[in-house]
């Protein structure tokens, strides 16, 4: 007797499988986005996001008046809006500098998420109050009237000059403590994209170095510097922050004045730990008191831990 034929051959049995399989594959991805990734660094990367959250939405708000909610809703996660944002006063120019930034800073926070999962945006101050408590600080006495950075593109770029180099700072010092490639692969991708932004800020103000930022009377190379000096106070570990204009014996090979960017004596880029990093965003030089940028404290494993104790 001649064997029946079967509708379901196997030409068909392997296609479908093959498409069963994929999509239990692609569920999986979603459902556990740190496969493929080694467990020791998620939450180095995760801590990140507190960074990335605070510069998408700063400069999202600064050049459209728009935040995360409003380009990437997904990527917000419930978290709360941010305190004080407002457009910027910019001209054309800086305007599409910030512009392009913010979208970079969205494809930042969605393939970190997508690689080592996250959290909501956290509870952010990006009010003209909080920025001007900076400065008043950086400076030592009250600035008459108070520093308002989305007043005029120069106050913006001032301000910007404030967030973004904290995070090429975290990034190479998280570097050394990474296992997997595929997360050695993101934060070099992410490291260079943050660096070429805290180039074109610095390159933008060592332009105007000698500009009277007014009504302060003080030249754009004084506010940086002031800035820094800050930054490094806060973060009480020494001397890893810069303005753009530094003494001779500061510069370069100790040949320049010049500091478009900022570098160690071997002109490698300076590190921090996300204790240091936290000190200065909170305004509070202690990872464990909350306040500036992040009023209710960042987010995640590592800046949560510093909370608890």
């Amino acid at each position: 007797m001649a064997p029946s034929k079967s509708n379901f051959s196997i030409t068909t049995f392997f296609p479908l499988t093959f498409i069963v399989l994929l999509n239990l594959m692609i569920s999986y991805s979603f459902a556990h986005p740190h496969k493929g990734v080694h467990p020791n660094d998620v939450d180095a990367l995760q801590f990140a996001l507190n960074l990335e959250h605070l510069e998408a939405d700063f400069f999202l708000h600064g050049s459209s008046g728009k935040g995360l909610e409003d380009f990437a809703p997904e990527l917000v996660g419930g978290g709360p809006p941010p305190i004080g944002a407002s457009k910027a006063n910019l001209d054309n120019l800086t305007k599409d500098i910030i512009t392009e930034f913010g979208f970079e800073e969205v494809g930042h926070l969605r393939i970190i998420k997508a690689t080592v999962g996250g959290f909501p945006r956290p509870q952010l101050d990006l009010s003209p109050h909080n920025f001007a408590k900076i400065f008043d600080d950086a400076f030592g006495r009250p600035l008459s009237p108070p520093f308002d950075p989305y007043n005029s593109s120069l106050n913006y770029m001032l301000a910007s000059y404030v967030i973004p180099y904290m995070g090429i700072l975290g990034y190479v010092g998280a570097n050394p403590s990474l296992n997997g490639h595929k997360t050695k692969r993101l934060l070099a991708g992410l490291l260079g994209v943050e660096a070429g932004q805290d180039a074109v800020i610095r390159s933008y103000l060592f332009e105007r170095a000698t500009e009277i930022v007014h009504p302060y009377n003080h030249t754009v190379a004084e506010f940086t510097d002031r800035v820094s000096k800050l930054r490094n106070k806060l973060a009480n570990n020494g001397v890893k922050d810069e303005g753009i204009v530094v003494p001779l014996a500061s510069g370069a090979e100790n040949k320049t004045s010049a500091n478009v960017l900022s570098a160690d004596y071997n002109s490698l880029s300076y590190s921090r730990t996300p204790a240091e990093i936290l000190r200065v965003l909170y305004g509070s030089g202690s990872e464990h008191t909350p306040g500036g940028f992040l009023p209710k404290g960042g987010d995640g494993k590592i800046a949560k831990s510093f909370l608890h104790i």
